[in-house]
């Protein structure tokens, strides 16, 4: 059974990737994650608040220096090099990119244009075989304009691309008022791939301690419906590979996403319910699927169910939802 497939311009051994979580935090979960079979690793992010961070610590420690010796602009105190952040996100990509025959992917986080887009490069140094750029902007001001916020979106990318020659893809929120024009838009500056749909980590209130809460949760396969429907309409229509994620908890579901279009399939929430190595459960249960199926590759079915070419793509759309309505309102089952 060949389930071999390729993403940004990589060949993968199979189409399942390990998103950001804690089990890709060191270089033995990365390890951890390769032995049980998945094609391809996703770091967690590097954040631009950190790269700021660290880039302002570093110029007050040079410009402190300076006042006993020159040399001292290229000198750090050695507790500088071991605090948490930049250095040690570096540190852990070097480690796990030697430690593993599959692809490690970097992730960078940010919602400015600036010089923190320039560590892009540092992490194709490291050994990143891609990037995975996570922007996370949702405007405070209620008057910001959105094509200024698609526009911001646009530069991001364009600025990493410019500094290094590693596959970029896009992590998209679903919140977008024309989510089909933003992906052409990234796809035609540059984007060699796009994600489907980053899962924003919301807070929550506490009515008990009257308090914000950090809100974090694992997905469930109800919230793959969105970004399955997304994928089916722009499968063939971009230039860039198209990345699955959020809500896969069986092989089925990776299989209904790659009907649908997407060249690769993520999942970090079944892995940590189940462990790294239920990821060798997923990819055993999607072979069974594909013999049954009577498919002798992944290629032979990808897209199958994408909307066709030349489709009415808003009536495509529009009759699937009536559908759907119709079913819902004859529904007799238990409630």
């Amino acid at each position: 059974m060949d389930l071999s497939a390729q993403y940004l311009g990589m060949e993968l051994r199979n189409p399942l990737v390990a998103s950001p979580s804690p089990l890709s935090n060191t270089a033995d979960g990365v390890r951890r994650l390769a032995d049980s079979g998945v094609g391809a690793v996703v770091l967690y992010s590097l954040f631009e608040e950190q790269l700021r961070r660290q880039a302002a610590a570093d110029a007050a420690l040079a410009e402190a220096g300076t006042e006993s010796f020159a040399e001292s602009l290229s000198y750090f105190p050695a507790g500088a090099e071991a605090s948490p952040g930049p250095r040690r996100y570096l540190s852990l990509l070097e480690r796990a990119a030697a430690a593993v025959d599959i692809p490690v992917i970097a992730s960078l986080n940010g919602v400015t244009t600036g010089g923190w887009t320039d560590y892009a490069s540092a992490l194709e140094q490291a050994g990143a075989a891609a990037i995975e750029l996570n922007i996370n902007y949702l405007p405070g001001d209620p008057m910001f304009p959105a094509r200024d916020v698609e526009q911001r979106h646009v530069e991001i990318l364009t600025t990493v691309k410019a500094v290094g020659s590693v596959p970029v893809a896009v992590k998209l929120s679903p919140y977008f008022s024309s989510i089909g024009e933003m992906a052409l838009r990234l796809d035609r500056a540059g984007a060699d791939g796009l994600v489907l749909f980053n899962r924003f980590l919301q807070p929550d209130i506490d009515a008990e301690t009257l308090t914000v809460t950090a809100g974090f949760g694992l997905s469930s396969p109800a919230e793959a419906r969105l970004p399955r429907a997304w994928i089916a309409l722009l499968a063939g229509r971009v230039r860039g590979s198209l990345a699955a994620t959020t809500g896969v908890e069986t092989a089925a579901d990776v299989a209904k996403y790659l009907l649908a279009g997407a060249d690769v399939v993520m999942t970090a929430s079944a892995l940590l319910r189940h462990s790294p190595a239920y990821a060798g459960v997923l990819l055993d249960e999607l072979s069974d699927w594909m013999k049954r199926k009577d498919f002798g590759s992944v290629a032979e079915f990808r897209g199958m169910l994408s909307v066709p070419a030349g489709a009415d793509q808003v009536a495509y759309e529009r009759a699937g939802y009536v559908a759907a309505l119709q079913a819902a309102n004859t529904y007799t089952g238990p409630w």
